[in-house]
């Protein structure tokens, strides 16, 4: 089992100190789901949600949080982020949309924690603007589907 790199000898709890790891290119990429009912699904490719544009509105709310997740999470490191993409798959026959982000970087720890909360503000983005047409709407699904880059090397989630 790995060791816990977040806790001290004494249970304490500590952020990682990564000064002696040498900076490589490390990039994450994850993905959600929102889905929603075929009215909800419609009004948000047919760019007529009265608070506007749906989606790209939430690519800007999921880039800004990539940039703020060590505001969020307690042990995330400030990091100097090179790249961010947010982008969706809308599926019309499932009404819901897929929302995959990306994050690259060239440092000394990596970026899964930042792609991870890309998506998920980006989902709660779309929630929030369409809430007044579809309280049922479900945020899942979020999970990282691969990242490469540090000591632990490359990660691809099969499916």
């Amino acid at each position: 089992m790995p060791e816990f790199t977040h806790i001290d000898k004494q249970g304490r709890v500590r952020m990682v100190d990564v000064t002696e790891k040498e900076p490589t290119l490390r990039v994450a990429v994850a993905q959600g789901i929102v889905s929603m009912n075929p009215n909800t699904f419609d009004k948000i490719m047919n760019q007529t949600v009265q608070k506007g544009n749906v989606l790209e509105t939430a690519r800007i709310a999921g880039i800004m949080a990539a940039k703020k997740t060590s505001e969020l999470i307690p042990m995330c490191h400030p990091l100097n982020i090179t790249h961010i993409a947010i982008d969706f798959f809308p599926d019309k026959t499932k009404s819901d949309i897929k929302i995959e982000g990306a994050v690259r970087i060239v440092d000394q720890t990596g970026v899964e924690m930042e792609a991870l909360t890309a998506v998920s503000i980006a989902g709660l983005t779309i929630y929030d603007m369409c809430k007044s047409y579809d309280r049922k709407m479900i945020i899942s699904d979020i999970c990282l589907i691969e990242k490469s880059g540090g000591k632990s090397g490359v990660f691809m989630r099969k499916e």
